[in-house]
């Protein structure tokens, strides 16, 4: 079933990408920009697809040249349309073809920006051979990294900014923990160019005491949607390693995640909001795509049901009965024993209706079963609920890479060797496990 899954999930990429360019797309089969996000994570698929026998070396290696060279030549600049990026930075969303700012509401983006880096980290790792084509792979990854001027986005320093728009500047709110922005600034923290300082650090952690819950003995870190425990664990391997704030907790962030996971279920299980089929073998709520915008009646109460939303575990977190399969998939190394029991529950119970060409799709949601709505996304079937048409390209990513990192630890093994880091890392305060 694992394989099954991870086999669709680097198809998705394989398939739905654009082979002139390398860029991947946001969400499929709707028509959409790039996600430099998901470009960041198809950049990972293709070696952990090589591992797993289903493509060859050779062409992930062309795929990621191609890609590799698309960025490093896209056009960069102040100018508000016609550039894909500036000092460094991406735009969150590209134009499929052209690879540029797909449209005037779009940010440039710190964290996408660094979630795409990743992978161009990672394919850095992994293709270490001695052919022309793997040198230039290497050292193209090397020019993309180097020139993102993470000290620009520190418009209130020590901290880091979410973005930039090119008429309007800085965005006002700068990353603070706890959330999916550390691999943000263990790569800022890491830049052989423009590496900012390690009080951006402290700054970053300055904010966990309000994000630690005190249920006895789960005691973690909490961030509501699954994401945030998930997306930067893809690259980097937290066993065994911990910073300052963590060492005084006696945990580390692979072990947070773990509990975080733990802590899913059980809201699930007790279901408080009374959704339909909520419960110990189906859970999983995160960012995802959901329905329509709107305001409905539901057990007697009114609910709010959302389209795309960051939605999380808690009454007061956004959680409106939406399931993301997908979350429950990149959990997979924290915590397998409810992991794998939960996916095989999944497909037993609703099989194709959420199992399909790439794999679980996005989302579904058992209590929405309104046929006077006009829906944003996805389908209504009559008496049973909600279902998604689409897939998403960063619930796609950490799927692969997580089974991947639990199947061999595909993408930690190259990663830990990396020696940018290995210096944010170190930079952040890191220390103990495979640091050593």
């Amino acid at each position: 079933m694992l394989d099954d899954l991870a086999h669709r999930a680097l198809r998705f990429f394989w398939e739905t990408t654009n082979a002139a360019n390398g860029l991947a797309p946001d969400c499929w089969p709707a028509k959409s920009a790039c996600s430099i996000a998901a470009l960041g994570f198809a950049l990972t698929a293709y070696p952990v697809g090589v591992e797993r026998g289903w493509i060859s070396r050779a062409q992930a290696r062309d795929r990621v040249l191609t890609t590799l060279r698309f960025l490093r030549d896209a056009p960069q600049g102040p100018e508000p349309m016609g550039r894909s990026g500036y000092r460094g930075f991406f735009y969150h969303f590209l134009d499929m073809t052209t690879g540029t700012r797909a449209a005037e509401d779009v940010e440039l983006s710190s964290v996408d920006t660094a979630l795409l880096i990743a992978g161009v980290l990672y394919c850095q790792c992994w293709f270490d051979g001695t052919d022309a084509a793997e040198v230039e792979i290497r050292a193209l990854a090397g020019e993309l990294y180097a020139r993102v001027d993470w000290r620009w986005m520190q418009t209130r320093p020590p901290s880091i900014c979410h973005g930039w728009y090119p008429d309007s500047g800085f965005m006002e709110y700068d990353w603070k923990g706890y959330n999916e922005a550390m691999i943000l600034y263990v790569l800022a923290l890491g830049s052989p160019t423009f590496a900012v300082e390690p009080d951006a650090w402290e700054v970053w952690t300055s904010t966990y005491d309000r994000c630690w819950t005190t249920t006895p003995g789960e005691e973690h870190l909490h961030f509501a949607s699954l994401f945030g425990h998930q997306f930067s664990h893809c690259w980097i391997d937290f066993k065994g390693i911990a910073d300052a704030y963590l060492r005084q907790r006696g945990l580390d962030y692979f072990e947070n995640s773990r509990r975080a996971t733990y802590a899913q279920r059980a809201y699930a299980s007790a279901n408080p909001l009374g959704w339909n089929g909520y419960g110990p073998d189906v859970w999983g709520i995160s960012a995802s795509q959901g329905p329509a915008d709107i305001v409905r009646p539901f057990a007697g109460e009114t609910r709010r049901f959302r389209s795309y939303a960051g939605r999380g575990a808690g009454v007061l977190a956004g959680d409106d009965g939406t399931i993301a399969p997908h979350a429950v998939a990149a959990s997979l190394p924290f915590a397998p024993e409810i992991v794998t029991p939960t996916l095989r529950a999944l497909l037993a119970r609703f099989g194709p209706r959420i199992y399909s060409q790439y794999g679980f799709i996005d989302a579904f949601n058992l209590s929405f079963d309104y046929d006077d709505v006009p829906l944003v996304h996805g389908q209504r079937i009559a008496g049973w609920g909600w279902v998604d048409t689409n897939y998403l390209g960063i619930d796609q990513g950490p799927t692969l890479a997580m089974l991947g990192n639990h199947g061999n630890e595909s993408v930690w093994r190259p990663m830990r060797n990396n020696p940018h880091l290995r210096r944010g890392l170190v930079r952040a305060g890191f220390t103990g496990g495979w640091l050593a």
